[in-house]
């Protein structure tokens, strides 16, 4: 067998088994995470990530940011 193909075959496998691969990848972690920091220091990690990921998915970036902060404050502070 030839070192560029192996190559190959590793890429190839990997590709096939990206979204396995990237689970395994986030629960280690995710693990080492809990065993390092703690449960609930672990689990603050996962929520604030969670809510950036999400506001950051609904955030449109031609916004203008000045826009974005007058609609959030409330009208009695404008």
């Amino acid at each position: 067998m030839d070192k560029n193909q192996l190559k190959e075959e590793l890429v190839q496998l990997i590709y096939v088994n990206r979204k396995k691969i990237t689970g395994a990848v986030i629960g280690l972690i995710i693990g080492i995470l809990f065993l390092t920091v703690g449960f609930f220091k672990t689990l603050l990690l996962c929520l604030t990530t969670l809510f950036g990921y999400y506001f950051g998915s609904r955030w449109r970036f031609e916004e203008d940011l000045k826009d974005f902060i007058l609609r959030i404050i409330p009208e009695r502070f404008k």
